[in-house]
Formats: C-alpha cells, structure tokens, sequence
C-alpha cells in the first residue's frame, strides 16, 4: 500500500504518530549521550552509576502490567499524558538529587520511578497507531510504518543526543531541564490534539486495579507468552536488549576512555552518529521488504550481525574502530526494531494488543536488571571492553530461538503480497523458504 492509497483520515493520524513520536524521542534522548557522565559526575561511582541504570529497568519490570491496565481500559491517550508528566517531573528530580550530592539509594528510587514513566507509553502509543489507522481504513502491513517512524524518531535522536551533548558541555543539568520542558510542551500538544481511535475506554476504580492487573497479567500471558513464536522471540528481545540497555550507558565513558578526552560534547556527537546509522537500518527496511518474504530472515541477519559487531566493539583497542563497529550494530537495531514491531502487531488482537506490548516490554526489562547490574560490576572490576564482550556474546543465544521462530512458519511471518520467488532470493541457507511452505499458508499471505 502506497502513501497515496491510504485514506485521508488514517494517513493523518499516521503523521500525528509520527510528530508525537519524534518530539517524545527528541526529549528522551537529550539526556542519553551523558546520563552516565551525569550519574559519575553527581559521585556515584561506575557500579553505582549501573545500579542506578538497571533500577529503572527494575521499574519497567514492576509496572509494565498496571500501566498495561490504564492504556487497555482508560485508553491510550490517557497512558501517554501520564508517561509524559511522570517522566517530566522525575527528570527534575534528577536534577534535585545531583544538587543534593544524594547517594545511589535515591537515584535508584527516582529511576524506577522513571521507569514507571517509560511503561505509560510503551505499548500505549503503538496500540493506538494500529488501532486508529485501521479504524479508518488502513489496510496495509505496518513494517513501513515503523520503519519510517523509526527514521523520524532517529532524526529527533540525532538533533537531541548533539544538542545535549553540547549543553552538557557547559553544564550536565541543562540537558535535564531542556528535556523536562520539551515533555510539558508536548503534552500540552497531546492533551488538545490527540484521541483514541478505534478503541472503546472502560473506566475502572482504584479498588479494581489489582484484579484488573490480575486479568491482564492473564491476558498477557494467553496471547504473548501463551504463543509460541511471540514467546521465543520475548526471549531472544531479553537477551539483546538486557545487554543493549548497559552498552547504550557503557560507551558514553568507555569511548572518552579510548580517545584519553573527557570532552562532553564527543559523546553528544558519537550518540548522533548512533542515531544515524539506526535511520539507515530503518531505510534498508523499507528497500528490503519489497523483495524480501519473510521477516525472520531480516531478524536473523540483523541479530547476528549486531551481536559479532558489539564483541567487536568490546576487542577494539581504538576509538575510530570501535566507532566503527558500534554504528554497524546501530544499523542492526534500525533494521530489527520496526520489523520485531510488526511482526508482534500482526499477531496480537486488538483488544490486548497494549497489554501484550506492555509484557514484552517487562521480560526486556526483566532481561535488563540482571545485565545491567551484572555488567556493571564486571565493568567496575575488570573494565568496560570484558564487559562488552562477555554481554555482546551472550546476546547469540537470540540466533537460536529466532531460527526456532522461522520454523514454526507463522503466517505473520511473511510480508504481505510476496510471492515465492521473492522469499527464497533472501532466505538464508539451511532455512525454509517461503516457496518451501507456501502451500501451508492462507492465500492473502
């Protein structure tokens, strides 16, 4: 489906995604090329600094499920209004700590508080994309969609990690502030202009929350966990991304280690180089899906190379090298992430469609307490290249469970309107192709 055969309505909505998403990620990443300088510089030290980091996973894990709860029945609306205060206001308490001189304690506390924030909008606003779009008449896959968002989002990552890393260069709190203002801007923004589409709100009590987190849990189990291929790749997602959630962290003072600077703004610049080469995974989406069948092949290659492309990162005993490598990984990430979104989308039913999310998103999270706080003390003994390639090795047990998923054949594993020839010109050797099952498979897949 062309940008021209989508009707009108879903196609604005569609660009709404895409403004909300990209401020919302121009706000969030303004601080990620120097939390950890921050977090070091407040005198928290390299374990603590990690431990603080994977606290806020923790919050992920804790809250995925009741914030799951509001996005399914008060709506997605109301979940991304909340997500945009509470990261909002934890983003000054941050701020308040640093003054302070407060200790690791604190910081882990207002980090799973920040955490909290995260999980009102994960899960929430992609829901209410696919809710919406198809309520109006949008009929095609959303592996484009995704990848152009992502592409938007890449470009407010790149603005964003350059631009924090050069207020951060006159001061590490000025990121904080900046982001805490973009936050309330946008909410204001969201608060006039944005409406649940294609999804009926439920209003609940505050006493019916925890039987209605029960439910959910439930359904999330029954429809994410309960499914075969949904289930394997949650697991192979833990792994990658307990490991990327301490390598994102790890490189701000691992790189200024390489390069013997402590030049603030080179991390800004190498957070924004990042940010590009995930935009040029996110392109090679868009080029590869028009002749490539199925989405595990994508996901395979993808996963692969970002695992040998972080040990690398780990072995380099120069900056320009490990430079080099990590944007390689980063291209990786472009190519799986919009395509990883899809294919859950294409899965899940509407009605817990954010509740499926939100679990996928706690097993990440899960994933990411234990890597963080594991890799962070390696790194505080041993140093950061033992932990990037002790964390980036373990990452290949995703190969695996993915070429598990493939083998199941899931319909939702094939692009839409691809023919067999198309399959097998990417699929890779040992693997079925797609002319190998087509037989199996409905006649619209």
């Amino acid at each position: 489906m062309t940008s021209s055969d989508i009707p009108a309505p879903a196609r604005q909505l569609i660009s709404r995604y895409y403004v909300y998403a990209g401020i919302y990620t121009l706000a969030a990443s303004i601080i990620w090329g120097i939390n950890t300088l921050f977090l070091l510089d407040a005198g928290l030290s390299i374990a603590e600094a990690f431990i603080a980091n994977a606290a806020f996973s923790v919050g992920t894990l804790l809250f995925e499920i009741p914030t799951g709860v509001v996005a399914d029945t008060l709506g997605r609306r109301t979940s991304f209004l909340l997500s945009l205060a509470v990261l909002a206001v934890t983003t000054l308490l941050y701020v308040w700590l640093a003054s302070l001189g407060a200790g690791v304690v604190a910081f882990s506390l207002v980090s799973v508080l920040m955490g909290l924030g995260f999980t009102f909008y994960s899960g929430a606003m992609e829901a209410w994309l696919v809710d919406g779009a198809k309520a109006l008449g949008f009929e095609g896959g959303f592996d484009r969609v995704f990848s152009r968002g992502q592409i938007v989002s890449g470009a407010a990552m790149l603005v964003g990690t350059v631009g924090g890393g050069l207020l951060g260069q006159i001061d590490l709190v000025l990121p904080y502030v900046v982001r805490a203002a973009l936050l309330l801007a946008l909410f204001g923004l969201a608060f006039r202009g944005m409406r649940d589409v294609g999804f009926e709100t439920h209003h609940i009590q505050l006493r019916s929350v925890p039987a209605a987190a029960l439910r959910v849990a439930k359904d999330g189990v029954r429809f994410g966990w309960g499914h075969d291929s949904l289930r394997l790749v949650m697991l192979a997602t833990a792994v990658q991304s307990g490991f990327l959630f301490w390598g994102w962290y790890a490189w701000q003072p691992y790189f200024l280690e390489l390069l013997e600077n402590d030049a603030v703004w080179v991390a800004g610049v190498v957070a924004a180089l990042l940010s590009i080469s995930m935009m040029v995974g996110n392109s090679i989406v868009e080029i590869v899906t028009r002749w490539c069948g199925r989405r595990t092949t994508l996901l395979l290659w993808a996963g692969s190379v970002f695992s040998v492309a972080m040990i690398g990162v780990g072995i380099a005993n120069a900056f320009v090298p490990a430079l080099a490598l990590l944007l390689l990984a980063g291209v990786a990430m472009g190519v799986q992430m919009p395509v990883r979104q899809a294919f859950i989308h294409q899965i899940v039913p509407t009605e817990q469609r954010a509740t499926v999310v939100s679990f996928d998103s706690m097993i990440s999270g899960g994933g990411g307490v234990a890597a963080q706080a594991g890799l962070g003390i390696l790194a505080d003994r041993s140093g950061y290249s033992v932990g990037y390639v002790v964390g980036a090795a373990a990452t290949l047990v995703a190969v695996p469970l993915l070429i598990l998923v493939r083998r199941h054949n899931d319909t939702e594993d094939f692009f839409a309107g691809k023919r067999p020839a198309a399959a097998s010109a990417c699929a890779i050797d040992g693997l079925p192709s797609i002319a190998a099952v087509d037989s199996q498979l409905p006649a619209d897949a």
